[in-house]
């Protein structure tokens, strides 16, 4: 197996964890590459249903070797309870190890997503308050906590002794409570020595199996759409989605990546704020939310539902270079007796045609879909399992998809379970 990144091709939620699952299989090395626990990951195996919020979905593998790259923001709470949760129901956990030089996601920064979110009313972003993006600004501002930070109280309270008083003076000035050094400095003691055994340079392990000619599987969480170069800012995340993330993300040079595979699901989703052109607002999408449990990972939001948006994911195969399409919840159409695909965006003010991705926000407000319908198959799909079983829509419908987004479709999931995929390649 070559060393792939897999990402999300469109604003995340497409279902990516199921594919890393699949492909863990095979893989020697998973690693997650960016994000925090704002990211939420589903895996069916069975019986069992695994929520993943930090941890590579590839540890449901035994013996599987598992890396939280330096890309990621790790709050070492919600890790142990993710470590602990799996313990409970007989995953082994020891071959899962944590970048030193990853970053610390703190009680104040927590704070400070919610203050923002707070303070921008209307404008808001719609983040998940989980204090992601506070935490990568301290890192970007140089005055962020690493995980090696919370094994030297030396280290840990110089930094915090600089950067405490620039973040209390916000909360003062918003009559917020303030945090304590002593407090911040017990919450890491609190988490350091369960974390201990987890936290390793993985650049030994990395070049071990580079030497070896081991495979790697890049994890990415959020989609590209959220990328903060490449996605709709600021409606975005924190971090680097896209698959140059995942060089960057884990240490490894992107020369070693053979393979990029964009999990895309059938139609779109969106969570929190933002433009999403493709969105709708009626019973379709309702019915588009119902079929699908369209509800967040991590916060339980709904999610908003669209038709399959081919402008974006062309953007998307560029900016990832994605050698192929994993696409998923296509069952999800199973009775519908119509599927639409936005081909297009058509300006309202002059008829103007756009094919590629306009960038900028303002211009979208004037842009409307370009659909072009497709039949429906209405049956079920499910039970599926090579290409040649799906009905002749399903097939015509995969391969409209293959022409309007230039990229072959290589993986087809006709439900939730590992059994329920198509390998099409």
């Amino acid at each position: 197996m070559a060393n792939v990144v897999i990402v999300g091709g469109q604003w995340g939620d497409e279902g990516k964890a199921k594919i890393i699952d699949l492909l863990a299989e095979k893989a020697d090395i998973v690693i997650r590459y960016q994000g925090g626990c704002n990211a939420g990951h589903t895996v069916v195996t069975g019986d069992q249903t695994y929520k993943f919020h930090l941890i590579p979905s590839g540890i449901l593998y035994p013996g599987k070797i598992c890396l939280i790259g330096n890309g990621t923001v790790i709050n070492p709470q919600v890790l142990i309870e993710e470590i602990e949760g799996l313990k409970q129901k007989g995953i082994d956990t020891s071959n899962l190890y944590v970048s030193p030089t990853a970053h610390v996601t703190l009680p104040y920064h927590i704070a400070l997503d919610e203050l923002n979110e707070e303070s921008l009313g209307n404008n808001k972003i719609g983040t998940t308050k989980r204090g992601i993006g506070p935490t990568y600004m301290d890192k970007i501002g140089r005055t962020g906590i690493r995980i090696e930070d919370m094994y030297d109280e030396e280290v840990l309270s110089k930094k915090l002794d600089v950067i405490l008083p620039q973040k209390n003076i916000l909360f003062e000035h918003y009559n917020k409570p303030v945090f304590i050094k002593e407090e911040i400095i017990q919450f890491c003691k609190k988490y350091a020595e369960p974390l201990r055994q987890y936290v390793k340079d993985p650049s030994e392990i990395i070049r071990n199996a580079l030497s070896q000619n081991q495979s790697i599987l890049f994890e990415g969480a959020q989609g590209a759409m959220l990328d903060v170069d490449h996605g709709t800012y600021p409606y975005v995340t924190s971090s680097n989605p896209v698959a140059a993330g995942a060089s960057i993300g884990s240490g490894i040079g992107f020369t070693y990546i053979q393979q990029v595979v964009g999990v895309f699901k059938a139609y779109v989703t969106r969570v929190g704020e933002g433009p999403f052109l493709t969105e709708l607002k009626d019973m379709e999408g309702d019915r588009l939310q119902q079929i699908g449990r369209e509800f967040g990972t991590t916060t339980g939001r709904k999610r908003r539902c669209g038709w399959f948006d081919a402008v974006t994911a062309r953007y998307s195969a560029l900016v990832n270079g994605l050698t192929g399409i994993a696409l998923t919840k296509i069952d999800v159409f199973d009775d519908f007796d119509e599927i639409k695909i936005c081909i297009a965006y058509k300006d309202t003010r002059n008829g103007q045609i756009y094919e590629h991705y306009p960038a900028n926000l303002k211009l979208q407000e004037f842009l409307e879909p370009v659909y072009e319908v497709l039949p429906g198959w209405k049956q079920d799909i499910s039970g599926c399992r090579i290409f040649s079983d799906l009905p002749k829509n399903a097939r015509k419908f995969i391969s409209r998809l293959e022409q309007v987004t230039g990229v072959s479709i290589v993986i087809v999931s006709v439900g939730p379970g590992r059994e329920q995929t198509i390998i099409c390649s």
